[in-house]
């Protein structure tokens, strides 16, 4: 069964209906009818929840978040399995520390790693990655 670690900038793009909205539907249709599984770091579940709140305030962050908790995501803690790997990635490139908890969960699960984020391009050869722009 095929998995997938969505990024915050794929939730957020379907969200608010962003350039990649679209493949991101198809990946949630895959998950709801039972057809694949999605994975989440509690990193990039908190980002979606602080860029809605930062865009549209509070009250529209909540709802975002309740909406998000509704798809069949599995949200993972962080362990010190889990950041310790997402140290040395960021210890090696330059991205954001959050996409790097992205980036380790797709590795340790051996997932496509859902995103239109440029950054992640620095990752090709340790990511499999599924684009959505």
């Amino acid at each position: 069964m095929k998995q997938y670690v969505l990024d915050s900038y794929a939730m957020i793009a379907y969200f608010e209906d962003e350039p990649g909205a679209d493949r991101v539907a198809k990946i949630l249709r895959q998950l709801i009818q039972g057809k694949a599984k999605g994975y989440m770091s509690v990193v990039n579940w908190g980002e979606v929840y602080y860029n809605t709140m930062r865009e549209g305030g509070s009250a529209e962050a909540e709802k975002v978040i309740l909406q998000l908790d509704k798809f069949p995501i599995q949200v993972v803690e962080v362990n010190r399995e889990l950041a310790y790997e997402a140290a040395k990635l960021k210890g090696m490139y330059r991205i954001a520390y959050a996409d790097c908890f992205a980036a380790a969960l797709s590795v340790k699960l051996n997932a496509l790693l859902v995103t239109g984020d440029p950054e992640f391009k620095k990752l090709k050869e340790q990511v499999s990655i599924q684009w959505i722009v």
